[in-house]
């Protein structure tokens, strides 16, 4: 239930909820670490193509190409990251859109659910040579890639968002004489704001996701490409050090969107008891 926060509780319950994302993000990755290194020993994975947490830590800090190696894998994360936001904020964009379509016109929602399912049943790695086709190596592919996997489970929870608002208030506003449109922006976009954070919470990893698998079979570029490349050439610390870079990427972001979750709901009203 939504309280009223206190004078000076705002910033505390912030600096709470920063804490615990820190303390969640800590033991996520102890927890990866200790599943790694026993599902090398577990499954006695050859140390050519299995390295640990040390060899990460040494590819990137203790080899005499450390420093080139950083630059590069810093480099490679830049590109995929700004790849998985265009992908994110196409994604993100799109299903605002049709959700607010879905709550303003109902028959839309019937006719445009059935393609919705259908490209999320699809599986994107089929799409993306006629992806590629139809829009070449390009942002705007990426953007396609990106946003397919961000948009069905976005469109879910924020549709369930607008739909929770209450619909006492959306009445009392349409007696006072306004419009649908009036009535979604006055009401229930202001009560969806949990949902849009959930969907932002599921949509940066699946962001993520569709930049690497881009970048794997159109642009050539980032994380996604240098792993198969490395691949191919045999460079198996690399392969690990860019998995490792990437998976703590996504878990840091997800823990600060938390955080940036916890202050805006905080400050506008949605702090839970």
């Amino acid at each position: 239930m939504s309280v009223i926060t206190p004078p000076g509780g705002s910033g505390r319950r912030v600096a709470g909820a920063a804490g615990r994302s820190a303390g969640r993000a800590a033991v996520s990755i102890i927890a990866i670490v200790v599943l790694w290194v026993a599902g090398l020993r577990l499954f006695q994975v050859p140390a050519f193509v299995g390295k640990g947490p040390l060899d990460v830590i040494d590819y990137f800090f203790t080899l005499p190409k450390a420093a080139q190696n950083r630059s590069e894998a810093l480099h490679l994360l830049g590109a995929t990251l700004g790849d998985a936001l265009v992908g994110f904020a196409a994604g993100l964009g799109v299903a605002l859109v049709i959700a607010a379509l879905f709550q303003l016109v109902q028959s839309v929602e019937s006719a445009l659910m059935p393609i919705v399912l259908l490209l999320q049943s699809v599986p994107l790695i089929a799409m993306a040579p006629i992806l590629v086709l139809i829009f070449g190596r390009s942002t705007v592919t990426v953007a396609v890639m990106g946003g397919l996997v961000v948009l069905f489970p976005a469109l879910v929870n924020i549709t369930f968002g607008l739909r929770s608002a209450p619909r006492t208030a959306i009445d009392l506003v349409t007696v006072y004489g306004a419009t649908r449109w009036q009535a979604l922006r006055k009401v229930a976009l202001p009560s969806a704001w949990p949902a849009l954070f959930a969907a932002v919470r599921i949509s940066v990893p699946g962001a993520i996701t569709g930049a690497l698998i881009a970048e794997w079979l159109a642009t050539g570029k980032g994380i996604g490409y240098a792993i198969v490349a490395a691949v191919g050439e045999s460079r198996i610390g690399a392969v690990w050090a860019l998995a490792v870079l990437i998976t703590l990427a996504t878990l840091l972001l997800y823990q600060l969107i938390g955080v940036i979750e916890s202050a805006v709901l905080t400050r506008m009203g949605f702090a839970q008891t």
